[in-house]
């Protein structure tokens, strides 16, 4: 079994894939517009404003694919009680994730030392997606 995040970005798709790729390095696997869809009902999203609005992409960030999608288009996406948790194998890796996170974000919980990580913090992307930094020992 295998859990897989899917997030809706409410119409800011396509921005959030930009952000995702600087800041984290993340890559395009998949992606189709409405427009693309072979089924030109698509659910009822297929409406001209609609139609180059992301209906599902794979992004691989490190060893993980994240779904993404536009399914609803308020441009307000709401991502409240989740949280995307990313380990990295060093602070200074910890540090420049948690910065590029946080532009045009808000810091949960600044970057610290805590008794489970040398480097561990909280931050609500400018999507507001919560993302929690923390460093892993390497095995």
């Amino acid at each position: 079994m295998h859990i897989q995040p899917y997030l809706d970005f409410d119409g800011r798709c396509e921005e959030a894939i930009e952000f995702y790729r600087e800041a984290l390095g993340a890559k395009v696997g998949m992606l189709m517009r409405f427009k693309e869809s072979p089924d030109p009902e698509s659910g009822g999203l297929s409406s001209p404003e609609f139609e180059n609005k992301i209906m599902h992409a794979a992004v691989q960030i490190g060893d993980t694919i994240i779904f993404m999608t536009d399914s609803s288009n308020s441009g307000c996406p709401k991502f409240h009680g989740i949280n995307l948790s990313l380990s990295v194998s060093s602070d200074a890796e910890a540090t420049l994730r948690f910065e590029a996170l946080s532009q045009n974000g808000q810091v949960q919980m600044p970057l610290t030392n805590t008794f489970f990580s040398s480097s561990f913090g909280m931050v609500a992307d400018r999507f507001d997606v919560i993302w929690m930094i923390m460093v892993v020992p390497q095995s």
